[in-house]
C-alpha cells in the first residue's frame, strides 16, 4: 500500500511488518509509527547511539514498500549537499557551445532548467512519485542554520529555487529525523514532528533481538552476552556498545566456535564491541579480565 494512502492499517499491523522486516518493534514504537503514518507527521526519533534509530528507519521502509533516501547530516552541511545544486561545469559547457547570435534570455532559461540540476536526498524525496521514506540521520550534527531550511520542507513538503519556482511533492514521504541529542533541536522543529525517545532495550529484548538475528546462537550464550554488554555500559565508557556491537559479538562467539563466554573468550573477543583502548582497558579491570 502507498504511502500517500497509508502504509499501515493499525498498530498490530505496524508490529508483524516490522517484525517480518527484522525490526522487533514494542508497543510503543509501533504506536508511534502508526500515528506518524495515520497524522502524516514527521517523526522524529532521539536517544543514545546505537539504539537502532537509522534501523528503525531502514525497517520501515521494507515493511512500507518504500524506497529509503538518507541525508546524512553533519557539521558544515549546506543547503547544496542537503537540497540541490546547479552542475556548473555542465552549465559552463553549454554556454560555450552556444550559437554567437543566441540570446542570453535564451541561454539563461536553457542552463537553469531540470537538465542541469543536481538534484540532493530533500529534493529527490519530494519530487518521487513513488512511496518513499526520508531519512534525516543525526540532526543533532547540523548546524542550526539547517533546521530553516528543514523548516519549509517539514511544513509544506515544497521547496522553492528561484530560477524553477515552487516545487511542491506529488506524494509526501514519510519523514524520519534521528538524534542522537548532542544539542537542543530548535522548538520549532520538534513541534512539526511526532517524538519518540528509543532507549537500549531490557536484558529480555535485547536476548531476543540477538536471537532474532543470530537464530543458531544457544539461548544460554545469548544471555552471557546480553548479561556482558549490560555490566559494559553500566561503566563510565567513552562509547558504551550499541545493539548492534552486541549482534556482532553474537556473530564473533558463534563463528569462533565459542561455547562459554568465560574470561578467555571475553578477553579475547572484547574489541568487538569497545573501539577505545581505554574502554578496553577499564573494562578488563572492573571485570578482572587477564591478559590475552
Amino acid at each position: 500500500m502507498p504511502l500517500q494512502e497509508h502504509a499501515f492499517a493499525d498498530v498490530a499491523d505496524v508490529h508483524s511488518r516490522l517484525q517480518a522486516a527484522g525490526y522487533l518493534a514494542d508497543h510503543a514504537i509501533a504506536t508511534t509509527v502508526f500515528l506518524a503514518d495515520r497524522l502524516r507527521k514527521p517523526l522524529l526519533v532521539e536517544g543514545p547511539a546505537g539504539v537502532g534509530k537509522t534501523e528503525l528507519a531502514k525497517a520501515l521502509a521494507s515493511a512500507a514498500g518504500a524506497e529509503l533516501i538518507r541525508l546524512q547530516c553533519y557539521e558544515g552541511l549546506d543547503e547544496a549537499r542537503a537540497l540541490y545544486e546547479w552542475n556548473y561545469k555542465k552549465q559552463l559547457l553549454r554556454i560555450q557551445a552556444g550559437r554567437n547570435d543566441e540570446a542570453w534570455d535564451e541561454t539563461h532559461d536553457d542552463i537553469f532548467s531540470d537538465e542541469f540540476l543536481l538534484s540532493r536526498p530533500l529534493l529527490t524525496a519530494i519530487r518521487r512519485d513513488a512511496p518513499t521514506v526520508l531519512l534525516i540521520d543525526e540532526t543533532d550534527k547540523a548546524d542550526v542554520e539547517v533546521e530553516g531550511l528543514l523548516l519549509e520542507v517539514l511544513s509544506d513538503f515544497q521547496v522553492t529555487i528561484p530560477e524553477l519556482g515552487t516545487l511542491v511533492a506529488t506524494r509526501r514521504p514519510f519523514v524520519v529525523l534521528t538524534s542522537n541529542a548532542t544539542r537542543e533541536l530548535s522548538e520549532a522543529l520538534k513541534r512539526r514532528c511526532l517524538y519518540l525517545y528509543l532507549d537500549y532495550p531490557s536484558s529480555a529484548r535485547e536476548k531476543e533481538i540477538v536471537l532474532a538475528r543470530v537464530p543458531e546462537l544457544p539461548e544460554q550464550l545469548a544471555e552471557a552476552i546480553v548479561r556482558t554488554i549490560r555490566a559494559l555500559r553500566a561503566m563510565e565508557l567513552k562509547k558504551a556498545p550499541s545493539i548492534a556491537e552486541t549482534i556482532d559479538w553474537a556473530q564473533t562467539v558463534l563463528a569462533l566456535g565459542i561455547d562459554t563466554l568465560d574470561e578467555a573468550a571475553v578477553s579475547s573477543t572484547l574489541g568487538v564491541v569497545l573501539k577505545h583502548a581505554s574502554d578496553q582497558a577499564r573494562a578488563s579491570g572492573q571485570l578482572k579480565l587477564g591478559p590475552n
